[in-house]
């Protein structure tokens, strides 16, 4: 990403904050897991989506003060014998060509450089991102500045950024469309991998394992979520994860999966008949999900609510699900269908923003995944795409895969040479 995109989203924040006024923002940093090991770091998103670093601990902070604004960027002081073991930190000049931010200095100067600011200047407000899911929710660093800071300096009004930022990325950039495009285009060309590969009797995590090598081949470091490989009666789980299963003749195997392209997540779901054929069961309740599926993607456009996206489902599914006669009451749908329909898209996989409340808008990437589930029958399917809510209506960004139960037996025979 261009650091024009990082620096235009910093100058929309500035537009909202006041005068007389710090904001400090934190990367974070691995968490520890066991001995001397750590799990992998992912820098905060909302602090990426400003700063466009991806290295861990790094700090930034803006003043406002008289009209203007000063940006400084805090990296790590280089490390000779550490470069040896891990790596190189981050340098000014890299720090500043993926930023925009011109002035840099080192982390141990963190401390001092809040004190000669609040020392020679009369600050009232600070803003850092207060994210938290829960009164357990571990506290990130810019929690404990935050809670340290109104200590220090109890004249502080102290302002949550985290629901500011999570606002502007609700609507997606040019750049941010066509990566999230991307990424949806590779996790389909993993997802066909798998379909030219599958056969009776494989394990779930060696089908898995046909995903994972085009994801790598292509350049993806991560997943956009741990992959859900569910045949048979696990594909009834929403979010069985385990993938150690059996996919047996005559089952279905149920794909939730994701390639992470430049920290921009694609989201697809998808069912297939592990031997390359439907049943007549199967076919009548993957084509009922396959036009839910395809009526969300009409009906989505500028100005419809969010939740009327599930409210059709939920209406849908009651009226075709009474005519086979596999439920009698709308009450019982819920045994069969019991997950929302749509979620946002972008750099989280589940997105940030208030969109739940809100009405759909031009710029907007949610996902559409109607699924049934029936247990008894150990049939699970659900459909995803990612569709962009565009001017007049919405665009599938995740295209190329068969959809149809003759499109997916078609592209089987045809390229799987396991089931010839």
């Amino acid at each position: 990403m261009d650091k024009s995109f990082f620096i235009r989203n910093r100058k929309k924040l500035y537009e909202t904050l006041e005068d007389q006024s710090l904001t400090v923002l934190f990367a974070g940093e691995a968490a520890h897991q066991s001995a001397d090991e750590s799990y992998p770091f992912y820098p905060n998103r909302n602090f990426y989506y400003m700063t466009g670093i991806i290295e861990p601990k790094v700090i930034f902070v803006a003043a406002k003060f008289g009209g203007k604004f000063e940006e400084t960027l805090f990296i790590e002081r280089a490390d000779p014998w550490m470069a040896r073991w891990v790596g190189e930190t981050i340098t000014p000049d890299q720090a500043r060509e993926a930023s925009g931010v011109e002035n840099i200095e080192l982390l141990d100067k963190f401390e001092s450089y809040v004190r000669s600011q609040m020392d020679s200047r009369v600050y009232t407000h600070l803003h850092v991102d207060l994210e938290a899911k829960s009164w357990e929710f571990p506290a990130k660093p810019s929690n404990k500045f935050a809670a340290e800071a109104a200590v220090t300096y109890p004249y502080l009004t102290i302002h949550n950024l985290y629901p500011v930022i999570c606002k502007f990325r609700v609507v997606k950039s040019a750049e941010e469309i066509e990566l999230t495009r991307e990424a949806g285009k590779i996790t389909a060309d993993g997802i066909k991998h798998v379909l030219a590969s599958a056969k009776p009797g494989m394990r779930e995590y060696e089908l898995e394992a046909y995903f994972n090598f085009v994801l790598k081949s292509r350049g993806c470091t991560e997943f956009a979520f741990p992959t859900i490989l569910a045949s048979g009666f696990n594909g009834t789980v929403l979010h069985y994860s385990a993938n150690t299963g059996t996919a047996e003749d005559g089952s279905l195997v149920l794909l939730d999966l994701g390639a992470q392209h430049k920290y921009y997540n694609g989201d697809i779901s998808y069912t297939f008949p592990v031997n390359g054929k439907f049943t007549p069961r199967q076919k009548t309740i993957y084509d009922i999900v396959l036009r839910c599926n395809q009526e969300i993607t009409k009906m989505a456009k500028p100005g419809l609510a969010f939740k009327a996206l599930n409210e059709f489902t939920i209406k849908f599914y009651t009226e075709e699900l009474m005519k086979i006669n596999l439920i009698k009451t709308p009450e019982e749908l819920r045994k069969y269908y019991f997950h929302g329909v749509s979620h946002s898209l972008g750099l989280d996989t589940h997105d940030v923003g208030p969109y739940r409340d809100m009405e759909l808008v031009p710029g907007e990437i949610i996902t559409n995944e109607p699924g049934l589930y029936i247990p008894e029958e150990s049939i699970g399917i659900r459909i995803e795409d990612d569709i962009l809510i565009t001017e007049h209506g919405s665009e599938v960004l995740t295209t190329g895969l068969p959809r149809t139960t003759d499109e997916i037996e078609g592209f089987m025979a045809e390229n799987n040479k396991n089931l010839k």
